[in-house]
């Protein structure tokens, strides 16, 4: 039998990967931007965009991940090399901070800052490899995906609040 090792390169945040950080996220911000933008909507706090905002990422929904994976580790032995599982679904920060304040409701501005210098510009997986070997594409919509999250930080902070108030 071959050994097989997998990694997972980047998370996002609950829903979007990481889920075992929540508690984490929502006292304090990770730094992971899906959390941060969601926590800081919930809170009608300003919602911190580095740069002008047009730099792209992509997010997969944790589902989707699992998914992929599970299929992964069902290949034959002939399936090897770096195998990219993501949504290549490009969205700009500044589209995705529009996003969440209209799902969560929020009231919160938009607040710029500067942009760090080893920001990427646009970060996208090339998923043809999981495509092609495994049949794999996602199938969560980055909208279905934060309606998941937003509720799940919801929940959470609901409960924090319930807690804090004993």
């Amino acid at each position: 039998m071959l050994a097989r090792t997998r990694r997972i390169l980047v998370t996002g945040g609950a829903g979007f990967l990481g889920s075992h950080l929540c508690e984490r996220l929502v006292s304090a911000g990770d730094g992971r931007v899906i959390s941060n933008f969601i926590v800081q909507a919930l809170t009608n706090q300003p919602i911190t965009i580095y740069g002008d905002g047009q730099q792209t990422r992509s997010f997969c929904y944790v589902d989707d991940l699992i998914d992929g994976l599970v299929r992964l580790m069902n290949t034959c032995d002939d399936v090897v090399g770096p195998m990219n599982l993501g949504n290549p679904a490009e969205i700009t920060m500044l589209e995705l901070a529009g996003m969440i304040v209209d799902l969560t409701g929020s009231r919160s501005a938009i607040e710029f800052k500067p942009l760090p210098i080893d920001d990427p510009k646009q970060r996208q997986p090339n998923i043809s490899l999981a495509r092609d070997s495994l049949g794999w594409l996602p199938s969560f919509s980055l909208r279905d995906g934060l309606r998941k999250t937003i509720a799940y930080f919801e929940s959470l902070m609901i409960a924090r609040g319930a807690e804090a108030a004993r």
